[in-house]
């Protein structure tokens, strides 16, 4: 991955207790592959990551998820972990921000726990995903296609498993994310 996402620039959203794995394999891939990107979170400032239980090292948001837009970014990504996305997904600001994406027809990856939001964006209905397996039962009664598959792409949606998945999740979300908009996209 060299080059394929200069130009373009990315918002990844999480909050405390993302999967530190889960943030940093697709953070460093997007940013080889030459991608800006913004760590978007509930509030601007430090955010502890989690290695499962255990807590992690931090990492800085550049911005809230209030002060943030779809619209000035190419693609999203939302890392898991158990903690986190049950936190962005009670933030109105944080799942209008995943819905916004859907809207305009942007390319999101979401990983292990990660599409525990998309249910709540109203963004998977129709759609072919895999998650942590814990997450079945409620991405089906959403209207989702739940697989046990290491990477599913359905019309930009990039979905992934668990923390050993990440470069299979990585690779397939670098190649949506150059491909860009995807106007076939099925409406949520």
């Amino acid at each position: 991955m060299a080059n394929e996402l200069k130009g373009k620039h990315v918002a990844f959203l999480f909050t405390e207790g993302a999967e530190q794995s889960e943030v940093e394999g697709p953070l460093q891939a997007v940013r080889e592959a030459g991608a800006e990107v913004d760590i978007v979170s509930l509030e601007a400032g430090e955010v502890e990551m989690w290695k499962h239980f255990d807590k992690g090292d931090k990492i800085k948001a550049d911005k809230s998820v209030a002060q943030a837009s779809a619209s000035d970014y190419d693609g999203l990504v939302l890392p898991g972990g158990v903690a986190n996305p049950d936190q962005l997904r009670a933030s109105e600001d944080a799942v209008a921000f995943v819905r916004d994406f859907f809207e305009q027809h942007k390319p999101v990856g979401a990983i292990c726990h990660g599409p525990w939001v998309l249910v709540e964006a109203g963004a998977v209905k129709g759609r072919k995903v895999t998650s942590w397996p814990s997450l079945k039962t409620e991405l089906r009664n959403a209207g989702a296609e739940w697989v046990d598959e290491e990477v599913v792409v359905d019309s930009g949606l990039v979905t992934s498993r668990k923390p050993d998945d990440i470069p299979a999740f990585s690779a397939k979300l670098v190649e949506e994310l150059a491909e860009g908009r995807h106007e076939q996209q099925r409406a949520a």
